[in-house]
Protein backbone atom coordinates (compact mmCIF):
# COMPACT_ATOMS: atom_id res chain seq x y z
CA UNK A 1 0.00 0.00 0.00
CA UNK A 2 1.29 3.46 -0.91
CA UNK A 3 -0.11 6.55 0.80
CA UNK A 4 1.43 9.40 -1.24
CA UNK A 5 -1.77 10.47 -2.99
CA UNK A 6 -3.86 10.08 0.14
CA UNK A 7 -1.38 12.43 1.83
CA UNK A 8 -1.64 14.89 -1.07
CA UNK A 9 -5.42 14.88 -0.64
CA UNK A 10 -4.85 16.32 2.85
CA UNK A 11 -3.53 19.60 1.40
CA UNK A 12 -7.09 20.92 1.56
CA UNK A 13 -6.97 20.78 5.36
CA UNK A 14 -3.92 23.04 5.79
CA UNK A 15 -5.02 26.66 6.15
CA UNK A 16 -2.78 29.55 5.12
CA UNK A 17 -2.37 33.00 6.69
CA UNK A 18 -2.91 31.62 10.20
CA UNK A 19 -1.78 34.77 12.02
CA UNK A 20 -4.20 37.06 10.18
CA UNK A 21 -7.95 37.51 10.13
CA UNK A 22 -9.23 36.36 6.74
CA UNK A 23 -12.49 37.28 5.06
CA UNK A 24 -12.12 33.98 3.16
CA UNK A 25 -9.91 31.12 4.27
CA UNK A 26 -7.35 29.76 1.83
CA UNK A 27 -5.86 26.26 2.00
CA UNK A 28 -2.62 25.01 0.47
CA UNK A 29 -4.48 22.90 -2.09
CA UNK A 30 -6.12 25.90 -3.75
CA UNK A 31 -2.98 28.00 -3.25
CA UNK A 32 -0.83 25.35 -4.94
CA UNK A 33 -3.15 25.21 -7.94
CA UNK A 34 -2.93 28.99 -8.30
CA UNK A 35 0.87 28.92 -7.96
CA UNK A 36 1.11 26.18 -10.60
CA UNK A 37 -0.98 28.22 -13.04
CA UNK A 38 0.96 31.42 -12.33
CA UNK A 39 4.35 29.68 -12.58
CA UNK A 40 3.31 28.11 -15.88
CA UNK A 41 2.24 31.53 -17.18
CA UNK A 42 5.42 33.24 -15.95
CA UNK A 43 7.55 30.57 -17.64
CA UNK A 44 5.69 31.08 -20.93
CA UNK A 45 6.11 34.86 -20.66
CA UNK A 46 9.79 34.36 -19.90
CA UNK A 47 10.25 32.05 -22.90
CA UNK A 48 8.28 34.17 -25.36
CA UNK A 49 9.22 37.67 -24.24
CA UNK A 50 12.52 37.34 -22.37
CA UNK A 51 14.37 34.71 -24.42
CA UNK A 52 14.33 31.96 -21.78
CA UNK A 53 14.05 28.25 -22.49
CA UNK A 54 12.10 26.89 -19.54
CA UNK A 55 10.23 23.59 -19.54
CA UNK A 56 6.88 25.19 -18.73
CA UNK A 57 5.14 21.93 -17.84
CA UNK A 58 7.89 21.01 -15.35
CA UNK A 59 7.62 24.44 -13.74
CA UNK A 60 3.84 24.01 -13.42
CA UNK A 61 4.40 20.70 -11.61
CA UNK A 62 6.97 22.31 -9.32
CA UNK A 63 4.38 24.96 -8.45
CA UNK A 64 1.73 22.33 -7.86
CA UNK A 65 3.84 20.52 -5.26
CA UNK A 66 5.84 23.49 -3.88
CA UNK A 67 4.05 23.49 -0.50
CA UNK A 68 3.19 19.79 -0.27
CA UNK A 69 5.57 19.31 2.66
CA UNK A 70 3.23 21.55 4.68
CA UNK A 71 0.93 18.52 4.95
CA UNK A 72 3.43 17.39 7.58
CA UNK A 73 4.86 20.70 8.84
CA UNK A 74 1.79 22.91 8.67
CA UNK A 75 1.99 26.42 7.20
CA UNK A 76 4.67 28.33 9.06
CA UNK A 77 3.85 32.06 8.95
CA UNK A 78 6.37 34.02 6.86
CA UNK A 79 7.40 36.42 9.67
CA UNK A 80 8.34 33.41 11.79
CA UNK A 81 9.93 31.33 9.01
CA UNK A 82 12.23 34.16 7.93
CA UNK A 83 12.80 35.81 11.33
CA UNK A 84 16.54 35.13 11.19
CA UNK A 85 19.01 32.91 9.34
CA UNK A 86 19.07 30.28 12.09
CA UNK A 87 15.30 29.78 12.04
CA UNK A 88 15.24 29.92 8.23
CA UNK A 89 17.95 27.23 7.93
CA UNK A 90 16.35 25.02 10.60
CA UNK A 91 12.94 25.26 8.94
CA UNK A 92 14.50 24.45 5.55
CA UNK A 93 15.85 21.23 7.09
CA UNK A 94 12.39 20.42 8.53
CA UNK A 95 10.82 21.00 5.09
CA UNK A 96 13.45 18.74 3.51
CA UNK A 97 12.69 15.92 5.97
CA UNK A 98 8.95 16.35 5.37
CA UNK A 99 9.45 16.20 1.59
CA UNK A 100 11.59 13.06 1.88
CA UNK A 101 8.91 11.51 4.08
CA UNK A 102 6.30 12.17 1.38
CA UNK A 103 8.49 10.81 -1.44
CA UNK A 104 9.08 7.65 0.62
CA UNK A 105 5.33 6.97 0.38
CA UNK A 106 5.69 6.28 -3.35
CA UNK A 107 6.72 3.00 -4.96
CA UNK A 108 10.38 3.01 -6.04
CA UNK A 109 9.58 3.24 -9.76
CA UNK A 110 7.73 6.56 -9.23
CA UNK A 111 10.14 8.34 -6.86
CA UNK A 112 12.45 9.74 -9.54
CA UNK A 113 9.53 11.55 -11.19
CA UNK A 114 8.67 13.41 -7.99
CA UNK A 115 12.13 14.20 -6.63
CA UNK A 116 12.67 16.91 -9.25
CA UNK A 117 9.42 18.66 -8.29
CA UNK A 118 10.06 18.45 -4.55
CA UNK A 119 13.78 19.26 -4.34
CA UNK A 120 15.90 22.00 -5.82
CA UNK A 121 19.47 21.67 -6.96
CA UNK A 122 21.87 23.74 -9.01
CA UNK A 123 20.29 22.56 -12.28
CA UNK A 124 16.79 23.79 -11.29
CA UNK A 125 17.74 27.00 -9.50
CA UNK A 126 16.23 29.27 -12.17
CA UNK A 127 13.03 27.23 -12.38
CA UNK A 128 12.55 27.52 -8.62
CA UNK A 129 12.95 31.31 -8.92
CA UNK A 130 9.95 31.31 -11.26
CA UNK A 131 7.97 29.21 -8.76
CA UNK A 132 8.98 31.56 -5.93
CA UNK A 133 7.81 34.54 -7.99
CA UNK A 134 4.50 32.77 -8.65
CA UNK A 135 4.17 32.06 -4.93
CA UNK A 136 4.65 35.77 -4.18
CA UNK A 137 2.17 36.74 -6.92
CA UNK A 138 -0.37 34.40 -5.34
CA UNK A 139 0.22 36.10 -1.98
CA UNK A 140 -0.21 39.52 -3.62
CA UNK A 141 -3.49 38.42 -5.21
CA UNK A 142 -4.72 37.16 -1.84
CA UNK A 143 -3.83 40.52 -0.25
CA UNK A 144 -5.69 42.38 -3.01
CA UNK A 145 -8.77 40.18 -2.53
CA UNK A 146 -8.77 40.71 1.23
CA UNK A 147 -8.40 44.48 0.90
CA UNK A 148 -11.23 44.59 -1.66
CA UNK A 149 -13.36 42.80 0.92
CA UNK A 150 -12.62 45.61 3.37
CA UNK A 151 -10.12 43.63 5.43
CA UNK A 152 -7.35 46.11 6.30
CA UNK A 153 -5.42 43.31 8.05
CA UNK A 154 -3.65 42.66 4.72
CA UNK A 155 -2.57 46.26 4.04
CA UNK A 156 1.02 45.87 5.22
CA UNK A 157 1.31 42.39 3.70
CA UNK A 158 0.31 43.85 0.32
CA UNK A 159 3.08 46.46 0.44
CA UNK A 160 5.67 43.97 1.71
CA UNK A 161 4.74 41.47 -1.01
CA UNK A 162 4.84 44.13 -3.76
CA UNK A 163 8.32 45.10 -2.58
CA UNK A 164 9.47 41.47 -2.51
CA UNK A 165 8.30 41.05 -6.10
CA UNK A 166 10.06 44.26 -7.17
CA UNK A 167 13.24 43.10 -5.42
CA UNK A 168 13.23 39.93 -7.54
CA UNK A 169 13.93 42.09 -10.61
CA UNK A 170 12.31 39.60 -12.99
CA UNK A 171 11.07 40.92 -16.31
CA UNK A 172 8.39 38.22 -16.63
CA UNK A 173 6.98 39.30 -13.25
CA UNK A 174 6.93 42.94 -14.34
CA UNK A 175 5.10 41.95 -17.55
CA UNK A 176 2.56 39.88 -15.60
CA UNK A 177 1.94 42.69 -13.13
CA UNK A 178 1.46 45.22 -15.92
CA UNK A 179 -0.62 43.10 -18.30
CA UNK A 180 -2.51 40.58 -16.14
CA UNK A 181 -2.69 41.82 -12.54
CA UNK A 182 -5.08 44.76 -13.20
CA UNK A 183 -7.79 42.31 -14.29
CA UNK A 184 -7.95 40.99 -10.72
CA UNK A 185 -9.66 44.25 -9.76
CA UNK A 186 -12.49 43.72 -12.25
CA UNK A 187 -15.94 42.38 -11.41
CA UNK A 188 -17.21 39.18 -13.05
CA UNK A 189 -19.31 41.22 -15.48
CA UNK A 190 -16.31 43.35 -16.41
CA UNK A 191 -14.15 40.25 -16.88
CA UNK A 192 -16.71 38.70 -19.23
CA UNK A 193 -16.75 41.85 -21.39
CA UNK A 194 -12.97 41.77 -21.83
Amino acid sequence: MHSFFAMMARMKYIERWALMRNSRQENISEHSLEVAMLAHGLAIISNERCGSHFNVEQIALMGLYHDANEIITGDMPTPVKYYDEGIKDAYKRVEDVASRTLIAKLPDYMKKYYESVFFSDESTKEEWKIVKAADKLSALIKCMEELRSGNQEFKTALETTKQALADMKRKEVDIFMEEFLPAYDLTLDELQRE
